[in-house]
């Protein structure tokens, strides 16, 4: 675990791929405890620490994870979130196809999830059970057979950047579920929560935070061809 950004109120940390945010029928250590088990060590709390989860990345998917530390904290930013006022971006490494938008473009489909195969499905208007997905996207670099694409999140639906990129011909490298012809070695997937913005929830200072890459240098190469 990598610690970002801390306060009295916040933490920040990147989390790797394979890693859950939060515990589930898996068993696994989730990163929400390793969080707690630091700030026990490094501030000597004794007794239950307090850590409040505010958002989730899948567990294939690597980049910050924002914790709140206070109930305070917690409350206001389980709203912020909810209203829009938390602005995250992603970035992807995908398989380029000429379907890729150049320059900034929005995509807008209607998704529906199915719970047991725990994948949502793309359409280009309204169907049954449908909520809408909309995501601006860029090209912001290439090589020979990917392209490094930023995403930036207009809605919060199940799996929305991988199903909306695999929509358009363009699956994440390593996302079997949504098309990639191949799995990373690691298991992962290439999608980074790479950026993180918004107004602290009691000091109303901006915060800025970025995530540290991923070890696959593929991830470096990338960013040297921007």
């Amino acid at each position: 675990m990598q610690v970002v950004y801390e306060d009295n109120h916040i933490i920040i940390v990147y989390k790797e791929s394979g890693e859950i945010v939060q515990g589930d029928k898996t068993g696994d250590t989730p990163l929400s405890e390793t969080v707690k088990q630091y700030i026990k060590g490094k501030y000597q709390k004794p007794g239950a620490v307090f850590l409040g989860v505010v958002h989730r990345l899948d567990r294939p998917v690597s980049g910050l994870v924002v914790f709140a530390r206070t109930s305070k904290a917690l409350t206001r930013l389980n709203n912020m979130f909810r209203d829009g006022e938390v602005h995250k971006t992603y970035w992807a490494i995908v398989e380029t196809s000429p379907d890729l938008p150049q320059g900034e473009q929005l995509l807008t489909h209607w998704l529906t999830r199915n719970e047991q195969q725990n994948k949502s499905y793309a359409y280009d208007h309204e169907v049954p059970r449908s909520k809408k997905a909309m995501l601006r996207c860029r090209v912001i670099g290439h090589s020979d057979r990917y392209s490094l694409v930023e995403v930036q999140l207009l809605t919060g639906r199940h799996h929305q950047i991988r199903c909306q990129l695999a929509a358009i011909g363009c699956p994440i490298k390593g996302d079997l579920k949504y098309g990639a012809p191949r799995s990373n070695p690691d298991g992962s997937i290439s999608l980074l929560s790479h950026l993180v913005e918004f107004i602290h929830p009691v000091s109303k200072e901006p915060i800025v935070v970025e995530s540290p890459l991923p070890a696959d240098p593929l991830w470096s190469h990338m960013i040297m061809k921007r």
